[in-house]
């Protein structure tokens, strides 16, 4: 079963049957345990062609161009196997499509995991085509699977963003902005800044004030109409939101102390700019893509160095994130679809996780 959206109408829904495709030698089918779904979801559409996530897995019928299916995380089983590098019953976490199965061919296997190097994967990032072997993955705890599925995806750009942030000197701003600040990627960075004593500033809707405020991470919470408050002092600009009048506003309010300026997300996909055609003061918005950090820092510390480095980081937020998470079952087809459409409408309240499932046929 496969849930595939239309890449240029996302509200759009439809749901396929498995093809359930014999294998052919050298390949693994796994069984999509669960998955998460969260806004970071949402921005894997909104920047599905920008960014070529619907490439990592793409639909087999004759309307493929127009219809995607998008990645979520979450654990497989392996179910069947063809290769020498994975053997039935064993679980990985990874990227997988909103579907019960994925198909993949392992390659450069190692003890802590397979690469998937199927053809149309090989020029996308490899960073999406890697999947841990939970028994070797220190980050994996069979009682933590929700927090896995759900945060750490969202918790390890958290660490990268921070990383970056960390590696440029802050671009020597004294202070940090962050819209969608109730969104659980801005939740991290805000968490793993303030750890090191960063002064972190969060913007939020109305509705989502009192929770931002009461997660104790931001040293203030303004909502999108008191951007106008805000201190006017050297800052970085961590735009998760996607919402070119709230960049404006900041860009504007900041003008000429906006060190930096780094657009994440679309969690306000759909929101119509009033702010159309007009000029952004400087500096112009930068894209972070998380995978290029990653390069970056597997070459500079090595990739044992890196995982170590987010596993301490992950313990104590995991720790810290019960306080104020609820996790959401969410089974079937009809109700996966729901929680989909409920997300992109900017619905959902930010306490929520959604843990998703399948049926096989």
């Amino acid at each position: 079963m496969n849930i595939e959206v239309a890449k240029q109408n996302l509200s759009q829904v439809r749901v396929e049957p498995a093809q359930g495709r014999p294998l052919e030698e050298g390949q693994v089918r796994l069984r999509v345990k669960a998955f998460a779904l969260s806004s970071n979801n949402i921005t894997y559409a909104v920047f599905g062609d920008m960014l070529s996530y619907w490439e990592f897995f793409p639909v087999s019928k004759s309307d493929a161009a127009d219809w995607g299916r998008i990645p979520v995380w979450g654990f497989g089983e392996v179910v069947e196997s063809k290769s020498a590098d994975a053997v039935a019953g064993e679980l990985f976490y990874g990227y997988f499509p909103m579907s019960s199965e994925l198909i993949i061919l392992p390659g450069r296997a190692d003890e802590r995991g397979i690469t998937d190097i199927s053809p149309h994967r090989t020029a996308l990032a490899s960073a999406y085509s890697r999947y841990s072997r939970c028994v070797a993955d220190p980050i994996y705890r069979s009682d933590r699977e929700q927090q896995h599925m759900l945060l750490y995806p969202l918790f390890f750009t958290a660490f990268l963003i921070d990383d970056f942030l960390l590696d440029q000197a802050e671009f020597g701003s004294e202070q940090m902005l962050i819209s969608s600040a109730s969104s659980k990627t801005a939740i991290g960075v805000a968490y793993l800044a303030r750890e090191r004593g960063v002064k972190v500033c969060g913007l939020t809707s109305a509705a989502n004030l009192e929770f931002t405020k009461g997660l104790d991470v931001y040293d203030q919470v303004y909502s999108y109409e008191q951007i106008d408050q805000i201190a006017n002092r050297p800052s970085v600009y961590v735009d998760i939101a996607g919402n070119q009048d709230v960049l404006l506003a900041v860009h504007t309010h900041l003008s000429g102390l906006l060190e930096h300026s780094m657009t994440v997300g679309g969690t306000h996909w759909d929101h119509s700019a009033d702010s159309a055609g007009q000029q952004i003061p400087a500096p112009a918005p930068q894209f972070f893509f998380a995978p290029t950090q990653i390069a970056k820092r597997t070459k500079d510390w090595g990739s044992e160095q890196l995982d170590a480095s987010v596993s301490s980081a992950w313990d104590n937020y995991v720790e810290w994130s019960t306080s104020w998470v609820e996790y959401q079952d969410v089974q079937g087809a009809d109700a996966v679809t729901a929680a989909y459409l409920q997300l992109l409408a900017g619905g959902v309240d930010p306490r929520t996780g959604f843990i998703c499932s399948l049926p096989t046929s």
